[in-house]
């Protein structure tokens, strides 16, 4: 009788779990071993058990649509993607080397811009540039850290090259859905997670509270720390939710939080009590009435004086997403140059940028080959994968890219390698990338893994949950140990 894995069909394409020569890579060989021994009957009784606790425990994420606001139960696949630790080492010190290097480039903008005057970022660039804060010029945050909270998207082609994809420094989100998936996973494969060495993900609530804490303006002190929401129509309020509740820290809206003397004040049944770091989850445009858009009812009105006199903590600072743009993200390798003399650990996808007439002629004589991606939209929004698009969808692009060349990009098609997904009782490849996560402010972290997410849809490109798209527990096995 065939197994689950001897039916597999291997794609053209890197497979996380198969090697070229169809056997199981060296860390993958336990999760191999497994699948051919359970039948799909059984493995899919454990995915039905897990789809009811996602359901039991609230686990969710809000779609936006036309008929309105949508709470889906988070989508999740129960078969984990794994990577050997011996080449996570090497990931692991490219993400704190690009999130140092962008942190840098960050506090260079908004103080001596360097890097400017020494002809190594164009100033065109920062000049259109619809993230860049001016209300920011000059300020020296904590550390010299504006962005303490990033999630950098890896993909792995073909050929088995892993790449960045781009940075996410505004308000990165995932991180929730990364440690939930874990505790899935270890309910419904015990067996595994004892006979194998996985390393952990569970430390990162208390890192994100250290990284915190670390920015308070009272050392000494227990810092009182808040985690400041939009509100429960955000389509992460969950996370929101439960990293307040894992730090041990207060959810609030703006509402909750008043200045007075340049200080930031929590309204209390007791009376207003202090606040010393605000973990913000609300875009710079609304997080203060008094600088940015005044018709704002999300923010704080004085939060930004607050915050200059370095009176209170703000992560990821005001200002943070001038690095979170997909134009910004092709000189990346030259900031790490810049401002570290090192070569880019892990590289960045060749990229063509339209606001160069010899680039934007290549991309608009080979749109049906790139995938063409806006500056600064998020969620798998507003981009073209030409291989993919109508004719007339490429025409639209095209007409896009010559109204406002700064704002577009574009890149080669990236395979995208796949990962075995569990669908209706068979093992089938799907395309995923990857979202670790890094912390920085007096010191730098990176998870162990991170979320993988995947495209359901046969043949996607596209991992957003908003579009489809799942997840799956990331493992990064030690095939060293034991």
């Amino acid at each position: 009788m065939s197994t689950l894995v001897d039916n597999y069909p291997l794609r053209d394409a890197y497979d996380e779990l198969i090697g070229g020569e169809g056997f199981p890579r060296p860390a993958t060989r336990p999760l191999f071993d497994f699948l051919a021994k359970i039948d799909a009957g059984a493995l899919d009784a454990r995915r039905q058990a897990v789809e009811s606790a996602i359901v039991a425990m609230g686990i969710t994420f809000t779609v936006y649509s036309e008929a309105g606001n949508i709470d889906r139960a988070w989508p999740f696949d129960i078969i984990p993607r794994i990577i050997d630790r011996k080449e996570w080492v090497r990931i692991e010190a490219g993400l704190k080397q690009r999130l140092t290097a962008l942190n840098l480039f960050i506090h260079d903008l908004y103080n001596d811009q360097r890097i400017i005057k020494d002809r190594v970022f164009p100033r065109e660039v920062l000049a259109s540039s619809v993230n860049f804060r001016e209300q920011c010029r000059g300020i020296v945050p904590r550390f010299g850290v504006w962005a303490h909270v990033c999630g950098t998207d890896l993909v792995r082609d073909k050929d088995g090259t892993l790449y960045v994809l781009e940075d996410n420094l505004r308000v990165p989100s995932g991180v929730s859905y990364m440690l939930e998936n874990r505790r899935l996973m270890k309910r419904l494969f015990p067996e595994i997670f004892h006979s194998n060495s996985i390393l952990p993900v569970d430390d990162y609530p208390i890192m994100l509270h250290d990284t915190l804490a670390a920015l308070s303006p009272r050392p000494g002190d227990r810092p009182v720390i808040v985690v400041l929401t939009p509100g429960i129509f955000n389509s992460a309020y969950f996370e929101h939710c439960y990293l307040a509740h894992q730090m041990g820290a207060d959810l609030v809206e703006g509402s909750d939080l008043v200045v007075k003397d340049d200080c930031v004040y929590m309204k209390t049944i007791s009376g207003l009590q202090r606040v010393d770091v605000i973990y913000r989850r609300i875009d710079d445009d609304f997080i203060d009435p008094e600088v940015f858009r005044s018709d704002s009812t999300l923010g704080v009105s004085g939060l930004m004086r607050a915050w200059r006199k370095g009176n209170v903590g703000i992560a990821n600072a005001p200002g943070s997403g001038v690095a979170d743009d997909k134009i910004v993200y092709v000189f990346v390798p030259q900031m790490i140059r810049y401002y570290l003399d090192e070569e880019a650990i892990i590289p960045s996808v060749p990229s063509y940028l339209c606001m160069y007439d010899d680039q934007c002629k290549y991309v608009l004589e080979n749109l049906e080959r790139l995938v063409v991606k806006p500056a600064n939209e998020s969620g798998g929004y507003g981009m073209m994968i030409g291989p993919q698009a109508t004719r007339s969808v490429r025409e639209q692009f095209a007409a896009l890219i010559r109204a406002n060349p700064r704002n577009y990009m574009a890149q080669p098609v990236i395979s995208l390698s796949t990962a075995p997904t569990f669908i209706k009782q068979n093992l089938v490849p799907r395309h995923l990338d990857l979202r670790p996560f890094i912390l920085q402010s007096e010191k730098i972290y990176a998870t162990t893994g991170g979320l993988t997410r995947v495209a359901m849809r046969e043949g996607s490109l596209i991992v957003n949950s908003s579009q489809g798209g799942g997840s799956k527990d990331t493992w990064i096995v030690d095939t060293e140990v034991g």
